[in-house]
């Protein structure tokens, strides 16, 4: 019975933790959304570099990437799916990123995510993303941006 409450429990802070993360991207709040990291966070994100290490060099990328956008970020998460054992967690969905751009253009782009969050002094944080666009496997190689859910 302890096991499944825990589990319950874990997993609605989870889904908190991830409800966070999302508003702060809407809102385009820096520090709100890297609160939500450990220091050591390692991502692999839908744009280059392939990796980025370290709360700083990820904050950094958010830095650069909010002024893009008009207003808010459009930022959808469908099908989360949370996994939870003890101290460690995974969590997998499909996510949308929607908005107008600075440059006059209108993202509306669905990505796959898969998020490692670990349990520290009794706080889920994520320890790991690795953003995802399916491409076509046939030259030119493009990324399969038009698919939905």
């Amino acid at each position: 019975m302890t096991t499944t409450v825990t589990a319950t429990t874990d997993q609605a802070q989870i889904r908190e933790r991830i409800e966070s993360w999302a508003n702060a991207i809407r809102a385009k709040d820096l520090d709100g959304l890297m609160s939500n990291y450990m220091q050591d966070i390692l991502t692999f994100d839908i744009a280059p570099p392939l990796k980025y290490e370290g709360e700083s060099a990820y904050r950094k990328n958010w830095a650069d990437w909010f002024p893009t956008f008009e207003g808010q970020v459009g930022y959808e998460i469908r099908d989360l799916r949370i996994s939870s054992s003890g101290d460690v967690a995974f969590c997998h969905s499909f996510n949308r990123i929607s908005g107008k751009r600075t440059s006059g253009e209108e993202s509306d782009l669905w990505m796959r995510a898969t998020v490692g969050l670990c349990k520290i002094e009794g706080k889920w944080l994520i320890a790991h993303e690795h953003f995802s666009v399916p491409m076509y496997m046939e030259p030119p190689y493009k990324a399969a941006i038009d698919l939905k859910p």
